[in-house]
């Protein structure tokens, strides 16, 4: 048995070449070592002892999307959860807010340090004695993003669950989960521009790669779309030959029912989750009991979430991980209204703002930086606020992409 630690498996998971450096490559070769992806995943794959049909055991539900792919996998995820208490039910998601076991989960909790750390090291050890590759250009080991979804399946399958809602990294096409031969059920959440020099640079193109998560015979759903994008997804169904491909109507009450997510887009990411959940179970779709009570007890951290700061009355902070301009947009829309950023009243005190602001690498911070003051503007005039948007933040800080350490090691990371 390993005496290895959670800290080492952490320490040679970040050893491992970052999912950015691997887009980087992507993006040089100008999309050619796409092609290898997927091969590359599955030669993995056998090395530790699995063959793609195993991975039929994990009656898995795939989500893509460019937004909202996240929280319609904790709805979909939550959902199942009260309409099979008695299941386990497993959810693959990226990135971790905190710590990297965030990203696989059962019954809504991540799996524990001690649990990560077996799975972590029996993976490790059966790369390191099956090194024979097909290709000499294959790493030996996989990059952080493809290690940690050979972790979930390994998990998944050991775990034996009876449900996986597994998230798409980037894209679909050639996005390591997409591995899958039999998924249950595939869902398109909302189309948009992101991850450009890896996708495309036009809907119909990033459209394109999305819907490479259709499989023959599988049904597929996706929401309202733009009419490029709609068009593509249409044609990628029929080429792909899902049995079915739905666009998902709002069902009636679903507008008014009480979500555990914060914004009036969530009510669209609702929606596909009770198609894809009530699909996969083979019942109705509609908001029956177990529906209701799995959309309001979602959690889903940092996706318009609000925080009383316990260290002070008078703080409070929102929170939102926007990365394309599109969620930022919903992000803006929920932030600056009453009740949220906006005072419930006219007539209330205006509270002081601070604007914490970031950026990763690959986006465009002025971009997004004009998106919000544009949204901002238009909230304030939907809201007949008084308040200027040059005005409306006191402050604001911009965070840097570069990290500093104390050296102390801290539930599955390096504390700043």
């Amino acid at each position: 048995m390993s005496t290895r630690s959670y800290k080492e498996a952490i320490e040679c998971l970040n050893s491992l070449q970052s999912n950015a450096v691997v887009l980087e490559a992507v993006r040089a070769s100008g999309g050619r070592s796409s092609a290898f992806a997927i091969p590359e995943m599955l030669e993995y794959l056998e090395r530790i002892g699995y063959s793609p049909d195993d991975l039929n055991a994990l009656n898995v539900i795939h989500i893509t999307g460019t937004k909202g792919k996240g929280s319609t996998s904790a709805f979909t995820s939550n959902i199942l959860q009260h309409a099979k208490p008695e299941w386990k039910i497993g959810l693959y998601t990226s990135p971790h807010l905190v710590a990297v076991r965030e990203r696989i989960r059962v019954n809504g909790e991540p799996i524990s340090e001690e649990q990560f750390t077996k799975y972590f090291f029996e993976i490790w050890e059966k790369l390191e004695k099956n090194d024979t590759r097909k290709n000499e250009s294959t790493p030996a080991k996989p990059g952080y993003f493809r290690y940690l979804t050979l972790l979930a399946f390994h998990a998944f399958l050991d775990m034996k669950v009876d449900a996986t809602v597994l998230e798409v990294g980037v894209g679909g096409t050639y996005d390591s989960t997409n591995i899958v031969p039999k998924p249950a059920v595939t869902g398109i959440t909302a189309l948009g521009i992101d991850h450009v020099t890896v996708l495309g640079k036009t809907l119909k193109e990033i459209a394109w790669q999305k819907g490479g998560i259709f499989k023959e015979g599988i049904p597929a759903f996706t929401m309202e779309q733009p009419q490029e994008g709609m068009e593509v997804l249409c044609e990628r169904s029929k080429e792909l030959k899902a049995s079915s491909f739905t666009i998902t109507p709002l069902l009636p009450g679903i507008s008014d029912a009480k979500l555990g997510l914060a914004g009036v887009h969530q009510i669209q990411n609702a929606n596909l989750a009770v198609y894809l959940a009530q699909t996969f179970l083979q019942t109705d779709v509609s908001l029956n009991d177990y529906v209701i009570e799995g959309l309001k007890k979602t959690s889903w951290p940092g996706r318009c979430q609000t925080v009383s700061d316990l260290s002070s009355q008078n703080l409070t902070w929102f929170l939102d991980g926007a990365h394309t301009l599109e969620s930022l947009d919903c992000c803006m829309r929920w932030h600056v209204s009453p009740g949220v950023g906006l005072p419930e009243k006219s007539t209330s005190a205006r509270p002081k703002r601070i604007l914490v602001f970031n950026c990763t690498s690959g986006r465009s911070g002025s971009s997004f930086l004009s998106a919000m003051y544009a949204k901002l503007s238009a909230q304030l005039q939907l809201h007949q606020s008084l308040e200027t948007p040059e005005r409306y933040f006191d402050e604001v800080i911009f965070c840097t992409n570069v990290t500093y350490t104390d050296g102390c090691f801290k539930g599955g990371k390096y504390e700043v």
